[in-house]
This record gives C-alpha cells, structure tokens and sequence, in this order.
C-alpha cells in the first residue's frame, strides 16, 4: 500500500499537464430521493471520456527508456483509448487487442488516437490472451488494464483529486469495478487521506460478480461472464495486486444489473445533463435501488467513471426507460371501419397532447369481426394520467382500446 501511495502522489505531478481535473457535481435531485447528500465525480468529462487514462499514462510514463519500443492492451475501449493517447502522447507505437463485442464507437476512438486496433474473442479475458501473444511477437510492452502497481496508482489520482475539491470528506465512495484497477487505487487514498471513517464501496455487474465470488472464497475466482451493458466491468478472475488490495482495503462489494443500470444512465441525462456508460452509471444505480443502505444525512462520492457509450446503445436504453415510464406508450384498440372513426379516435389523442408517433391500420384481419379495424398507436405521453384519460374517452365512446408492452 505505501508503495502504491507515493506512486500515486508522483503520478499526480506527472498527469498534471497531460489531463483534466474533472468537476464534482453536487446532485440536490439524488439527494432529495435518497435523503443523503450525493456528489458525482465525472471522469466522464475526463481526456478519452473516461477515467483511464490515468492510470495508462502513468504507466507509459514509468517504463524503462529500453521498453518503450511500443506498447500493447487489451481492452474493452476505455483502457485501449487510454493506452493510445497516452503513447501518441509520449511518442509511442501503440497495438490495442478488443473484443469483437466492443462498441463501435470505442473502436473508432481508439483508432483515432493512432493505434493499431485487433478485434478479437467475445469478452475482455481472450482479447487479453491474444495482446500477450503480440507482446511477446513483438517484443512490446503489455500495459495491463488493472492488475499493475502503476495502473493503480494513476487510477488513484481521481480520489486524491476529489479530496481537494470536497470541503469535508465523505463518509461513502461508491466506485465501480471491473478489474479492480481504480477502486484499489482509490482504496489506498481513501486508507491514506482518512482512515477507516470512510467507507469505500464497489459495484459490479451480476452478470460479472468476480469479486463478490472471490471474497466470500476468499482467493480469485473465475466465475462465468457474459456481454451486457456494463461492458467495460465484464471481467472474469480479479488481479493478482486488485484481490489483494481490495480484500484488505474495500468495505462491501455490491452487484447492480442491467435494468438499474439503464435507469441510472437515464437519470444522468435528463436530471444532470451528464452522458455516462454503463459502467460509469454504475454507482448511481447502485445508490438508487438502495442498495448502499446509506444512513440519513450520510454524504455519498460517486464516481462516474466515463462516458464512452454508443450512439445505438444510447438509443436503445433511452427506447426501454422511455416506455418503462410510460413517455412513450404502445395503444392498440379496435374502432368501426367506416368514415370519420380514424380522425375521432386520433382527435382523442390530439386533445389529451399525446403526440403520435407512428399508426397501424388492419381492416383485413380474419380475426376482426365485419365492420371494425385494427388499430396500434405509438405515441409521446406528457403523462401517465394523460394515457389514462385517453384510455378512459376511448372505451367511453365504444372504442375498446388497452395499453400494449414493447
């Protein structure tokens, strides 16, 4: 721990010219809603859009003058984009090995930056496997994700930033984990700064729930994972270094899944104008399907990681949340097939402002009785009482109508 310590007050001098100090937002919203006080540090407004590149910087940084030929990653996106703008930085061949589920728009990136991009396997572990073997094919330097003192001590930076932008220190940090890189890191400020009156508090996907398995065994574990929306935590077996810094310095690991996460990223757009991934967004589900079990008034630092998601992915959350809370609904009546029976029901529609998206019109089904259509309405609801209302003068007037799941 001491040895990741003053690496991490080092790392601090040397990133200080190569990225930003990111804001802390106060949020009244979640605080209203959980009766804590909630701040969100968001390295999502970070160099690469995410928290990474701290630690990789950090690392190029450090290596021999004679091992910097270039330098190889594996990475689901934010380490590769890390990887590649801290060596175009510094100068530096850089080959980045991703999953062939990474999203598009981290590929890009990433090569935008100027690395090499192979896509290889379904999940981080066997793009790891094939960087190792270009390593050693190449003779480059393999820049690990999370489980290298270095690593972590650059990710530690976040929290020893945060400390200077606090009045007072919280009594919770909520962080994700996928490898494990950044909460080691932040553990080991956090033990420093404070001591034990903070308590530091991982979330990882239950899809992915490598260190909540290897705790309770108490050793690394592999354990099944599979792709979802927390992409950049979907991580088999913890580190050597994270499993042992986490085992001795994390308070509690708790898992979220992916409908919380979906809300959470909701959340984050529309209540604090703020764009985060899925593993980004996942303190802030974890905070509010409860499961931090914060005490009333207690001050909570979460750590929104990044922001790198993709425009489909976006979309489809954004979709799902939409209709979710019923913003967007799916209407699907019947109305008597004759002449002025469209134009009365959509004036229904008009007057109660549900704005209509797309409409559907069957009046050749075999399964209708002569003389009635088939209709089926998307459409924009300012409310859930307005889809009542509308449900309510549609049935009244004998157009039996029901609300329809996606």
């Amino acid at each position: 721990m001491d040895e990741v310590w003053v690496n991490v007050l080092k790392a601090e001098e040397v990133l200080k010219k190569a990225i930003h100090e990111t804001p802390i937002d106060y949020s009244s919203t979640y605080s209203r809603m959980t009766g804590s006080r909630v701040f969100l540090k968001l390295e999502n407004l970070q160099k690469t859009g995410s928290f990474k590149v701290r630690g990789a910087y950090y690392k190029i940084w450090s290596l021999p003058a004679g091992s910097k030929k270039g330098v190889v990653a594996a990475s689901a996106g934010n380490h590769a984009q890390g990887v590649a703008y801290a060596s175009s930085h510094q100068g530096i061949q850089a080959v980045i090995v991703m999953p062939e589920t990474a999203p598009i728009s981290k590929i890009e990136a990433t090569k935008n930056y100027g690395a090499d991009v192979v896509l290889y396997g379904r999940i981080y572990d066997e793009a790891y496997r094939k960087a190792l073997t270009i390593a050693e094919e190449e003779g480059y330097s393999f820049i690990h994700p999370f489980d290298d003192p270095m690593v972590i001590a650059g990710q530690g930076t976040v929290l020893l930033e945060a400390s200077k932008q606090l009045k007072e220190p919280p009594s919770r940090i909520v962080v994700p984990v996928g490898g494990g890189g950044l909460i080691s890191g932040v553990s080991v400020v956090a033990r420093k700064l404070w001591g034990d009156h903070v308590k530091v508090v991982g979330v990882e996907p239950s899809y992915a729930a490598k260190y909540s398995v290897s705790l309770r065994e108490g050793r690394p574990v592999a354990v099944e994972a599979r792709p979802g929306i927390m992409d950049g935590l979907v991580v088999k077996k913890p580190g050597k270094y994270t499993f042992e810094i986490i085992s001795e310095l994390v308070d509690d690991i708790v898992t979220v899944d992916d409908k919380e996460v979906s809300h959470a990223i909701y959340m984050l757009l529309e209540r604090n104008k703020t764009l985060a991934e899925g593993a980004g967004a996942a303190p802030l589900a974890a905070l509010l399907s409860g499961k931090l079990g914060l005490k009333q008034g207690e001050s909570v630092l979460l750590l929104i990681s990044g922001g790198n998601i993709d425009a489909t992915r976006l979309l489809r959350v954004l979709n799902y949340e939409l209709g979710r809370s019923h913003r967007i609904v799916r209407l699907e009546g019947l109305i008597p097939d004759h002449p002025g029976s469209l134009s009365e029901a959509l004036s229904i529609f008009a007057r109660a402002r549900l704005n209509i998206i797309d409409i559907r019109h069957d009046r050749v089904s075999t399964v209708l009785e002569p003389g009635w259509a088939k209709i089926e309405v998307y459409a924009e609801a300012p409310s859930e009482k307005a889809v009542n209302d509308v449900l309510e003068e549609l049935n009244g007037k004998g157009f039996p109508f029901r609300v329809m799941k996606f």
